[in-house]
């Protein structure tokens, strides 16, 4: 392992200096203001969950185009430009002074952050490294981890000192300087040739599937609950954070300090998950990977003390862990190298899609007064059956895969 991040370094740093980037554009780090935005835009819970869900929604519909751009730019080029956009939205965010122009603030933050800097990093890894493609995803999510553990306890911080609109405009600082580091780092991309047919890996039946063939597949449909439901509630929860430690009676720093414990435990399941699919591919293990968030939900519905929030966190981290390796090799693993970047994007956009659904839905239930606790007890439920779904869908393709 220490080897194979020595000799491939410069790359690895790409990938995870773009999952990290792609923190100003995720649900834990937009939500964090919530409170904030909600004030000065005078917004109820519905009102701003609708709002985030229009804009996410949005950036979904362009994903499946705007990722598509992988096919045919080099990461070097594609990178920086999504980056300078990404910074320029943190400062339509700070400096935004009408609601009306909120969706459109949130569709270009999700776009840029959370949609195509993640987008990039994965796509790249997966061309990239293909022996060693759970290992390379695994260590370049390590930047959405570390921006997941740090961010929050620092806004949470900060906003005691600073606005929050001035708060944004150091978050599009940081992004403009990270763009000269990420050029140098891929002044020379790894493969020259990575997007040339006889560098890419084969799908189900010695294929290269293209997006169309992808789609029109049972396998995509198979997996669009898990892909949805993932992104829908794994966000839906970090967007409800504020709300969730009011009606439980806990101060939200003391949720927040939990942060660091549930992004060590992810790390650890990334890096393990990495591992273990290069040792078994993800056949054998992406139908499992959601169980804990069963056991999270029903914690977080039923818990009263910060001890069962904890635990709550731990088997959320192991699923999120695995979630950074497991679908993203999934697709290159079915369905071959060669389309990848419009595959992805397919499944990009439905993620994108659940990122809106989730803060939406749980924001109007709140306004139609069913609890949080109620709906946490219905996701545990949700998630029974995506896997259910994700080990009939696998059964029934295995002897293609090996074909």
């Amino acid at each position: 392992m220490f080897q194979f991040i020595l000799k491939n370094s410069r790359w690895l740093a790409a990938g995870t200096l773009l999952t990290f980037m792609s923190s100003f554009g995720q649900t834990y780090f937009i939500s964090i203001f919530s409170g904030e935005i909600r004030n000065t835009f005078n917004l109820s819970h519905g009102d701003w969950g609708l709002i985030y869900g229009f804009g996410t929604f949005a950036s979904a519909i362009v994903m499946i185009w705007a990722g598509g751009l992988t096919d045919i730019m080099r990461v070097r080029k594609l990178g920086p430009m999504v980056l300078c956009a990404l910074s320029t939205s943190c400062l339509f965010m700070a400096f935004n002074p009408v609601v009306a122009l909120l969706p459109v603030v949130i569709f270009c933050l999700r776009l840029t952050g959370q949609g195509m800097s993640t987008h990039i990093a994965a796509v790249a890894m997966s061309r990239w490294f293909v022996n060693n493609r759970g290992k390379a995803l695994s260590i370049s999510n390590l930047g959405f981890s570390f921006g997941e553990a740090l961010i929050p306890l620092f806004l949470v911080s900060a906003l005691i000192y600073f606005s929050w609109q001035k708060i944004w405009i150091i978050a599009a600082l940081v992004t403009l300087f990270s763009i000269p580091i990420l050029i140098w780092l891929l002044r020379q991309e790894r493969s020259p040739q990575s997007i040339d047919a006889e560098d890419q890996s084969w799908g189900m039946n010695k294929l290269h599937w293209t997006r169309k063939k992808t789609i029109s597949h049972p396998l995509f449909w198979f997996m669009m609950p898990a892909v949805i439901g993932q992104s829908a509630f794994n966000t839906a929860f970090f967007f409800q954070q504020v709300h969730f430690s009011e009606i439980k009676g806990w101060e939200h720093l003391s949720l927040v300090s939990m942060f660091p414990i549930y992004t060590g435990v992810a790390i650890c399941m990334m890096i393990l998950s990495g591992i273990l699919l290069d040792k078994f591919g993800t056949a054998k293990l992406i139908p499992y990977f959601q169980l804990p968030m069963i056991i999270a939900f029903i914690l977080f519905a039923f818990g009263e003390t910060l001890y069962s929030a904890l635990l709550g966190f731990i088997f959320l981290g192991i699923t999120s862990g695995a979630n950074t390796t497991l679908p993203n090799a999934f697709w290159a693993e079915f369905f071959g190298t060669k389309h990848l970047g419009s595959i992805k994007a397919a499944a990009a956009a439905a993620m994108v899609l659940g990122s809106a659904i989730g803060p939406a839905l749980t924001g109007i239930l709140l306004d139609f007064d069913i609890s949080l606790n109620l709906q946490y007890v219905g996701i545990s439920t949700f998630f029974i059956i995506s896997s259910l779904l994700m080990l009939v869908g696998i059964s029934r393709v295995k002897k293609d895969l090996y074909n």
